[in-house]
């Protein structure tokens, strides 16, 4: 079958079909028009009139209106957003949050959220708490600490009073940036206006220690957290292990994790805790211990799951010890929590990954013939490789058995393109066409980069209108 019956198929491929465009419902716009004319009128204590609209609040009409201020009366934008989060009948999301940002740009201009806040001021508006904690979430979304702590200092002005839950989002911006000294301080002021931490502030506090590296300031504060009636959780063992096993010894984090062991009860160390653990010996080349701790899981009766197993399959090939692999997978599958087909994926792709690209084929066909199911990844990366090498043929004829036992649903798209590509300049007329039919079947569109090599090598071949159409792909 000559190539030049592919024409069809690459023009379909470069040229899709028109998808349908979804609007708003009218509905919708007008809610937003009746909005948008009142924040047009720039006019003072804004709030009260947007109160009289008769209008059905959601989040398609938050975003238009967010996006028609964002051009020119950005503050009235996030005076509406700041509105909206206050209505009995609507509340936003964490997505919300981050389109309001978006729109108004408040990462780009921070002080946008101080002159509002400064607008309330000079207007006498009525001011309250939930007001500024949706403030203090947008600060929290855009990552501005400098700002929200200027918000939350702002609070006296209106004889308004923060609560831990306010305090909360400035200390974890404070920590997430690594200014402990600030976090640290503002945690003590807690204390001082008659606050009481929570756990939130706990786990940010020494999540935040830990990331900065102040493992002892981290253990210090873990002890004073029982003295402050706030008893340590799983999540608050798990953050310190995290940094022991980081900053620490790794005898100190098996110590660690004896106690959680020891304790028992909602301090018991589940499978992240276990795993974490794990990560960490084999990150300082130590995966032969880290093997103990699977056992010691086990004890515990906490089955590994599918990330503990790759830790462990990728420290195991990558200081060599490829045998305890099998070993390993053997025992895992064994005991039922992990499959076959997890596992042996995962050991394809860390074979591949310390060169050994024929044990790695191997033991991919011998997965394909026992029925074990390769994942989507490992097919990519296999196929890549044998492409890789100038197969492109036996590449093709694995993908073909693949395809046959449905395992490529979301296969790496570009693989598609590296097989037609290769096929075309080693002129196998009848697997392009197959693999085109088929990558118009799954509607799989031809790899830009992929055409210019095709249109490179058909030059010659007289399909001049195939030529032109894959010459227009990236115009």
């Amino acid at each position: 079958m000559p190539i030049v019956s592919l024409s069809r198929f690459i023009s379909l491929s470069i040229y899709p079909k028109p998808s349908k465009v979804f609007t708003f419902e009218f509905s919708t716009a007008s809610y937003a028009d009746k909005f948008c004319t009142l924040l047009q009128k720039k006019q003072g204590n804004v709030e009260k009139t947007l109160a009289l609209v008769n209008a059905k609040l959601d989040s398609n009409c938050v975003c238009e209106v967010l996006e028609r201020c964002s051009y020119d009366i950005s503050q009235m934008g996030l005076r509406f957003f700041i509105w909206a989060g206050l209505q009995s009948n609507y509340r936003h999301s964490s997505y919300m949050y981050s389109k309001a940002c978006e729109f108004l740009k408040i990462k780009q201009n921070p002080f946008l959220v101080l002159d509002v806040i400064e607008a309330y001021k000079v207007e006498k508006c009525l001011v309250n708490v939930k007001m500024f904690k949706v403030v203090l979430n947008l600060c929290r979304e855009a990552r501005i600490a400098d700002e929200a702590l200027l918000v939350l200092r702002k609070l006296p002005e209106f004889n308004l009073r923060a609560d831990t839950a306010a305090y909360n989002v400035v200390i974890r911006l404070f920590c997430e940036k690594g200014d402990m000294n600030m976090a640290d301080k503002l945690m003590k002021e807690i204390g001082l206006i008659d606050l009481y931490p929570d756990m939130i502030t706990y786990v940010a506090m020494i999540k935040g220690f830990c990331d900065a590296g102040r493992l002892e300031d981290a253990c210090v504060l873990f002890q004073a957290m029982r003295g402050h009636g706030c008893f340590p959780n799983i999540v608050v063992h798990s953050a310190l292990l995290e940094g022991i096993c980081r900053y620490g010894s790794t005898e100190k984090a098996l110590e660690f994790l004896g106690e959680m062991e020891k304790a028992g009860g909602s301090c018991s160390p589940n499978v992240i805790t276990y795993t974490s653990v794990i990560q960490s010996f084999c990150e300082k080349g130590q995966t032969m211990e880290a093997l103990r701790i699977l056992d010691r899981m086990g004890a515990c009766g906490c089955a590994p799951n599918r990330v503990t197993v790759i830790t462990l399959i990728n420290g195991l090939c990558a200081e060599g010890h490829v045998e305890e692999a099998y070993k390993l997978i053997d025992k895992v599958v064994a005991g039922g929590g992990v499959s076959n087909g997890d596992c042996y994926s995962s050991l394809v792709v860390s074979l591949v990954g310390i060169n050994r690209l024929d044990e790695a084929e191997k033991l991919f066909r011998k997965m394909l013939a026992s029925g074990a199911k390769p994942d989507s990844i490992t097919c990519s990366i296999m196929l890549r490789e044998i492409c890789r090498e100038g197969r492109v043929l036996d590449g093709f004829f694995l993908y073909d058995e693949i395809e046959r036992m449905q395992y490529l649903s979301t296969i790496d798209s570009d693989i598609y393109s590296i097989l037609l590509v290769g096929l075309c300049q080693r002129s196998h007329s009848i697997e392009a066409a197959k693999l085109a039919r088929s990558m118009l079947k799954k509607k799989i569109r031809l790899k830009a980069p992929y055409v210019d090599k095709i249109v490179e090598h058909l030059k010659n071949s007289g399909d001049k209108e195939l030529v032109t159409q894959l010459s227009r792909i990236g115009r």
